[in-house]
Parts: structure tokens; C-alpha cells; sequence
């Protein structure tokens, strides 16, 4: 297909709605200009590809993404890496991730895995990278309790941007300000100040909306508190507050971009 779109396998954050599969937990597989990407291939990622209508043939895709090691984000990235490239038979597929999820203590790369592809490459905070002839960069790091970043894609003179787990401060203003359409990962309704939760909630989608002005949010990452109250139903609600399209994401939503 010629069309340039992403596709959700999943809208699920934090641990009881992932662990639970209230909703998927399958990240997000991305088509731009006949490449296919996988960003952040939490659990159940490989089934969610395979039962996709139509199918996502894990052997067709060119890249994975991730922007940090906790499990939600990163737990099929093996199994995918041993799908591309045929247990290591042919030697292909591009991978991007930070350097804890690769070499430290706690990296959820497998080393023997790491040979089987043809590129790895380490994500840095404001770097731009590129898959053929796609390019994307990196955030600022975001607060969040391992290394993240956001992703930005450039398309045509648009920015799709990933606006991943974080706790939200004023810098994260500036890193998304050229944003076109912007992907939350919103875990929480209301926010908690003076806790060690490090994740965006409706408070600071508002805030996003009303100091960059894109010209799409969409929502996913859903923790129990947001799913309570209905996505699509604050979505709604914010769109009419804010004068900005914004979306709730469902699992197996196809999005155009």
C-alpha cells in the first residue's frame, strides 16, 4: 500500500490494564513510504500482527523502535527480532533503542539476538536518525524512571510526533513545539503532584493543545482512571475545549498520515 498510516495493536498503559489485557498491549506498527516500523512492541505484540486484517507479516518489517526498556514497551522486541530476520538466517532489520535497553543491567535486547540484525542504533536525546530514506529524531529525555525519549517523524513538511511515558514539565513544550499531529501516551485522568508517578494525564493534554496548537492529539496508552471515564468521551470533551481535533485511540485503530 501506498498510504502512509499507523495502526494501534494496542492502547493499553500501566501495569493492571497490561497484565489484566483490558486492552492490548501490542505498541504501535507505522507504514511510511513502503517501510514498515514497529515502535514499542509491549506483550502480545507478534499475536496482534498476525491476527491484523489485514495481517502485519512480521518478516516484512524494517524497524523496530523503542523508547525505553520498561516491559510494556519492549517485551516482544526478541521474538520480533527472531520473526524478521528468521531466526537469524538472514541477517536483516534495523533497531533503535536507548543504551540502557541495550547493554545495561537490565537490557531486554538479547545479546545473542543482536546479531541477527544489520543495524543497531543507540538513541541520544535531539539526534535524527534514518531508515532508508525516512528520517526521524529524538525528544529532549523525557522524566520518566529509565531512559526515554519521544519520536518525531518528518513527513513532507509535517511532524508526527510520539510524545511517550513521561511526567510532564515546561521543557517538553519546546522539544513538540512543531509537531503536526501529536500521539499521547496519557496512563492517568487526573494528575498527582508531589508522587513518583511519571506519566502525562488530562491536565496535560490541555496544556499541550493550548500551548503548541497542533493540529491533531491522539490519545492511547490508557491506564485504569482513564478507562473508567471513557477516552472517546474525554476526547470529545477536549476537542470542544480546546478548538483542537482530538482522538481517542482504540485497539486495531488505523489512523491515515
Amino acid at each position: 500500500m501506498s498510504e502512509n498510516y499507523i495502526k494501534f495493536l494496542g492502547t493499553a498503559g500501566a501495569r493492571f490494564v497490561v497484565s489484566k489485557q483490558i486492552r492490548s498491549s501490542g505498541g504501535v506498527f507505522i507504514h511510511i513510504d513502503g517501510k514498515n516500523i514497529i515502535l514499542d512492541p509491549g506483550p502480545g505484540t507478534l499475536v496482534r500482527m498476525a491476527k491484523s486484517r489485514p495481517k502485519i507479516d512480521v518478516q516484512e518489517i524494517d524497524a523496530i523502535i523503542l523508547t525505553h526498556l520498561h516491559i510494556d514497551h519492549s517485551n516482544d522486541v526478541n521474538i520480533i527480532i527472531d520473526g524478521i530476520t528468521l531466526g537469524g538466517i538472514k541477517k536483516k532489520g534495523i533497531l533503535f533503542a536507548p543504551e540502557d535497553a541495550l547493554f545495561g543491567e537490565n537490557r531486554v535486547v538479547l545479546t545473542y539476538i543482536k546479531s541477527f540484525l544489520s543495524e543497531i542504533h543507540v538513541l541520544k536525546a535531539e539526534n535524527t536518525y534514518h531508515i532508508g530514506e525516512i528520517t526521524f529524531s529524538t525528544s529532549i529525555r523525557h522524566r520518566h524512571q529509565v531512559e526515554t525519549y519521544g519520536i518525531k517523524f518528518k513527513l513532507k513538511g509535517k511532524i508526527l510526533s510520539f510524545m511517550v511515558d513521561t511526567r510532564f514539565f515546561p521543557e517538553l513544550l519546546n522539544s513538540y513545539r512543531d509537531s503536526s499531529t501529536i500521539v499521547m501516551n496519557v496512563v492517568r485522568y487526573n494528575s498527582v503532584k508531589g508522587t513518583s508517578i511519571q506519566h502525562l494525564s488530562v491536565e496535560d493534554v490541555v496544556t499541550v493543545a493550548n500551548q503548541i496548537r497542533p493540529e491533531r492529539i491522539v490519545l492511547t496508552h490508557f491506564g485504569s482512571t482513564m478507562l473508567k471515564v471513557n477516552p472517546y468521551k474525554v476526547a470529545q470533551e477536549l476537542s470542544k475545549n480546546t478548538g483542537i481535533e482530538i482522538i481517542a485511540a482504540s485497539d486495531g485503530m488505523k489512523l491515515e498520515i
